[in-house]
């Protein structure tokens, strides 16, 4: 399964249609599980099992850090493009806001392979709506 998911996961990253190169694939079901179990072993003693961030995730913790933020519709991820996910999550925050930006979140760079992460953004991205999953394609 895991040479096919690759395959799959490569041939979604080289592929470019003229507009936005989407890599990102909420729509199959494969990916989607194999993104889930990643997710459950690296994101969600922060982002929440279900996806629900921390308590308070908008309002800074006491060494000025916020708390993490949900990945369902109710956080901010869904804001941002395929591409700056994936440099979020693959590179820490510091790549979208700044070298001085402190967080608890770390770079997965050397810990998840770039398919693995496109793998956990799709399962993020397949509990969305269709109308805020379409928002950033």
């Amino acid at each position: 399964m895991k040479k096919t998911l690759l395959a799959v996961l490569f041939s979604a990253c080289c592929t470019t249609t003229g507009h936005a190169e989407l890599l990102f694939r909420p729509e199959d079901p494969e990916i989607v599980e194999f993104g889930k179990n990643i997710y459950d072993g690296h994101c969600a003693t922060c982002h929440g099992a279900n996806l629900e961030g921390q308590p308070n995730w908008q309002r800074r913790k006491a060494n000025g850090r916020l708390p993490a933020p949900p990945q369902n519709e109710h956080g901010h991820t869904w804001h941002h493009t395929e591409k700056q996910l994936i440099n979020i999550t693959k590179y820490g925050p510091q790549s979208f806001s700044g070298a001085d930006y402190q967080s608890d979140m770390p770079a997965f760079e050397n810990i998840l392979t770039d398919d693995e992460i496109i793998a956990v953004l799709s399962y993020i991205k397949s509990t969305w709506s269709l109308e805020t999953s379409n928002l950033h394609s």
